[in-house]
């Protein structure tokens, strides 16, 4: 779905699963630097929006993700997972509850898949489920931020922003009184430089939550029954994750970034050395310079620098080994 933002002055559109927003609009470090700020707003109308409405809205869900969400306060922000029967995240959901309805977003083109999966566990329960992508468009506004919000929109509000769950309509008209637009990139970079994982970018179709430090935040290991959870009980109580997220900080030097993918060796090791990992998300930070998020193998020294084809790196510790 494309935005209309990207008819705004200095808009460049962002490129692969991001298509359809602004990869930055003419100033990438400006862009940063108003979101560390707390100036301006993301356009994120291309994430997924769904609905959950009806009395068991809450006990169902409860039954389904990898969070504590029974009891989940009006208002109260969250996020849980989806796991395959083994263990492998599928779905990571942003969510809030306004008392009358469950809203989530989620990754682009994941809501179907998310949507179909729902509908085949309703049984008996009293929900409904909804796309609401092409009505509702999600807008970012960063931590320290004093845009107003727009009376009745319903407000995700973390430790890093707000999400507005805003009428899709209304998106222009409030970006014209909001503060200078930031494009995803920016977003991107200060999401790197918390850490934070995200779906599709630092997964694969093995990746478990203890992988990504995502275990307290999205997985919640005082409950049970949900698909999935005896992996998390198995890893969480005997054993380790095979693989870590980290945090790289690249040699500045080099012209391109090391792309998503590329494979990450011991830099003390030979040129053909065994591969130890791969890069997740690369960036170009305002103040970090070139840094990443990668997945390594659990057993890598934390001390040991590391080579992502030519380029020097060096690794902070998202994920204790």
């Amino acid at each position: 779905m494309k935005s209309p933002l990207l008819s705004l002055p200095g808009a460049v559109p962002a490129e692969g699963v991001d298509e359809g927003v602004a990869a930055h609009y003419g100033d990438l470090f400006r862009e940063q630097r108003a979101l560390a700020d707390g100036t301006g707003f993301v356009d994120l109308s291309h994430r997924g929006v769904i609905t959950v409405t009806g009395d068991d809205r809450l006990s169902w869900l409860h039954l389904l993700l990898t969070q504590h969400v029974s009891e989940l306060p009006s208002g109260q922000a969250t996020e849980a997972l989806i796991l395959s029967a083994h263990g492998h995240i599928e779905h990571a959901l942003y969510l809030v509850d306004d008392g009358e309805t469950v809203w989530a977003h989620v990754e682009p083109g994941t809501q179907d898949a998310l949507i179909a999966y729902l509908e085949s566990m309703k049984f008996f329960y009293r929900v409904e489920v909804a796309d609401r992508t092409a009505d509702f468009a999600v807008v970012h506004l960063p931590a320290g931020s004093i845009a107003e919000v727009p009376e009745g929109v319903v407000v995700r509000e973390t430790p890093y922003g707000r999400d507005l769950f805003l009428p899709r309509a209304d998106l222009e008209s409030y970006a014209g009184k909001s503060g200078p637009p930031v494009g995803i990139l920016a977003y991107e970079a200060l999401r790197v430089e918390q850490h934070r994982p995200r779906l599709g970018f630092e997964t694969d179709h093995r990746t478990i939550p203890h992988e990504l430090g995502w275990i307290g935040t999205a997985v919640h290991l005082q409950k049970g029954c949900y698909r999935g959870q005896e992996t998390v009980a198995r890893v969480q109580n005997l054993g380790k994750p095979p693989r870590r997220l980290v945090f790289l900080h690249l040699d500045g030097s080099d012209v391109h970034l090391p792309a998503p993918g590329t494979e990450l060796r011991v830099a003390d090791e030979a040129p053909d050395g065994r591969k130890i990992g791969f890069i997740t998300t690369s960036v170009r930070h305002h103040e970090l310079g070139p840094v990443a998020l990668a997945l390594v193998k659990r057993n890598v020294p934390v001390d040991a620098p590391l080579v992502a084809d030519s380029t020097a790196a060096a690794q902070e510790v998202v994920v204790e080994p």
